[in-house]
């Protein structure tokens, strides 16, 4: 096995001082709101930048606004890109998406003195979240060449353009087709990022490696029986939409429960008429399904549209199904993930592999480059929160992963 020099005892207290510091540069209220091309985002920058020149990267912005910082390589040598985003949602946490911005910079400036067969850049993406314009993931797709431009024209809620700030900022709209990456000089995308979910704290694990980031797929769907008098109708003659709607969602439940690699829920439920003595005459709701294959997924929205169909003869209910959106999975590269492992094993955690359940900017990313993503437990699987929380040890661990995995990685 590879003999790595040991890291400093507090590095993963350093990192998350660095995250509580750069916590402050947000709108008021709870937690952390960062929208992109704001005051806040601007200084969140100025220290991100700080801390890449400590690392001793070359620091830049591209035409999407992204926050670049290079390390070089040795002459010909390809890159490998590391990052996430810095923005988040309104009153959200302070580690979604910065800790991966965060984490690679302290390592490299651990490792600044230690030679790479390889150029890294840490990438401090702008837009991933799309709370101020609705454009998420802008820069993964500017670098991909998937961008369309004709986001560039939407607005925010003060009527803003997505150009004009992006101008304002500093970033070049007239630049983003220029701004894409030739796939042939990078060696793939490596995303650090907090799990936003439950499945490591139930293990009892610090890390862990994501297999795929999940196809989406969701649905409207409406039925229509009788409204009717709740009193005077017997149960035997109704024709209860709702009553067909909570038989489709216990389906939908017991599917994903029993399908391996699929979740899905019923919500965004609508009633008519929707008062409590009368039976309802029409119900609308929403199945979403995500799944780490897109093959798995497919399968179950053909058995849960049967089981609609069915329900809806059995209870004498026309119905519709209107499928409203749908995102194939991206699974992440075996070459990168098996490095990933032996950094864990290395560092004498249990290589535990989980789908991501979220979107990334990976999944943005994986129209560039193979791409990979490596999980930190969070408290009690809370995000998108201001109590997310995760801790100093676990911090710690990921630093060692992460320095284990640029030392191992080997682009022959």
């Amino acid at each position: 096995m590879l003999t790595l020099p040991a890291l400093p005892a507090d590095t993963g207290l350093n990192l998350m001082q660095r995250l509580e510091e750069i916590a402050q540069f947000s709108e008021g209220g709870p937690g952390v709101t960062r929208r992109p091309f704001t005051a806040e985002h601007r200084r969140a920058n100025e220290m991100i930048a700080t801390w890449m020149r400590q690392a001793g990267l070359e620091v830049r912005i591209d035409a999407a606004g992204t926050l670049i910082g290079r390390r070089p390589g040795p002459p010909g040598a390809k890159t490998l890109l590391i990052g996430s985003h810095q923005d988040t949602i309104r009153q959200g946490g302070k580690y979604d998406g910065i800790f991966g911005i965060a984490l690679p910079i302290l390592v490299l400036e651990m490792l600044r003195e230690r030679s790479l067969p390889y150029a890294v850049e840490v990438l401090a993406f702008a837009d991933e979240e799309g709370v101020r314009f609705p454009t998420a993931l802008m820069g993964p797709r500017v670098l991909a060449g998937t961008f369309d431009s004709a986001n560039l024209q939407k607005t925010d809620k003060d009527g803003e353009t997505l150009a004009a700030a992006l101008a304002d900022f500093g970033g070049d709209p007239a630049g983003i087709a220029a701004a894409r990456r030739d796939p042939d000089d990078l060696l793939g995308y490596l995303e650090m990022h907090i799990e936003q979910g439950p499945v490591l704290e139930s293990l009892g694990l610090p890390v862990g490696i994501v297999t795929a980031i999940c196809g989406i797929e969701r649905w409207t769907v409406e039925l229509t029986g009788q409204a009717a008098h709740a009193g005077t109708t017997p149960m035997d003659l109704r024709r209860d939409a709702f009553a067909g709607a909570a038989e489709i969602a216990l389906a939908v439940e017991s599917h994903c429960r029993e399908t391996e690699g699929l979740v899905g829920i019923v919500a965004s439920v609508s009633v008519l008429p929707n008062v409590p003595n009368a039976i309802p005459g029409k119900a609308t709701f929403s199945v979403e399904l995500r799944a780490s294959e897109d093959s798995i997924r497919e399968a179950a929205a053909a058995a849960i549209s049967e089981k609609v169909e069915a329900v809806s003869a059995r209870r004498g209910l026309n119905y519709s199904l209107t499928k409203t959106y749908a995102q194939k999975a991206v699974p992440c590269d075996p070459w990168l993930r098996g490095t990933l492992a032996r950094s864990l094993v290395q560092g004498g955690f249990r290589p535990h592999r989980l789908m991501s359940g979220a979107t990334h900017d990976a999944s943005a990313m994986a129209d560039l480059c193979p791409v990979a993503m490596l999980f930190t437990r969070c408290r009690d699987g809370l995000s998108h929160h201001p109590d997310e929380a995760i801790t100093a040890e676990d911090a710690q661990a990921s630093v060692a992963c992460l320095a284990s995995f640029l030392q191992m990685l080997d682009p022959d």
